[in-house]
């Protein structure tokens, strides 16, 4: 008995960085789909668009992947909450990368379901979040 409760010793912190994580990545995709000049959700629902779909996916992998990280790293919830600030502010910035040099014309792109700038959108939109997770291992 005294091994299971040792073992559970860490069940509210793991709740409260869990609830932390989901109301992040929520917070997340309504910035994401505030920045994009495109509705993904109206294209994905309405549309079905797959463009719009692996698009907003990759940058929500892209963003829980830096956020595990700086959950497993941190030292504080405040710490956490500002390693997950710097995870979304480079998931911003790799859109925003995309949009104007990599790919100009993403967005009609995206609009018009192309599946191929959609699959670059999203393959960057996860290696910026593998990166960004390496580089939070302090």
């Amino acid at each position: 008995m005294e091994t299971l409760t040792h073992s559970l010793a860490g069940i509210g912190p793991f709740f409260t960085y869990l609830v932390i994580g989901l109301a992040l990545i929520a917070v997340f995709k309504m910035i994401y789909s505030a920045i994009t000049p495109y509705d993904e959700w109206g294209l994905v629902k309405e549309s079905q668009n797959q463009a719009a779909a692996i698009g907003i996916g990759g940058a929500l992998v892209g963003f829980t992947l830096a956020l595990a990280a700086a959950a497993s790293n941190s030292v504080s919830v405040t710490d956490y909450l500002l390693w997950a600030a710097v995870a979304l502010l480079a998931q911003l910035l790799a859109f925003t990368a995309v949009r104007f040099v990599v790919l100009p014309g993403l967005v009609e792109k995206i609009e018009q379901n192309n599946v191929a700038a959609a699959i670059v959108l999203a393959a960057i939109n996860i290696s910026v979040g593998l990166l960004n997770a390496a580089c939070m291992s302090y």
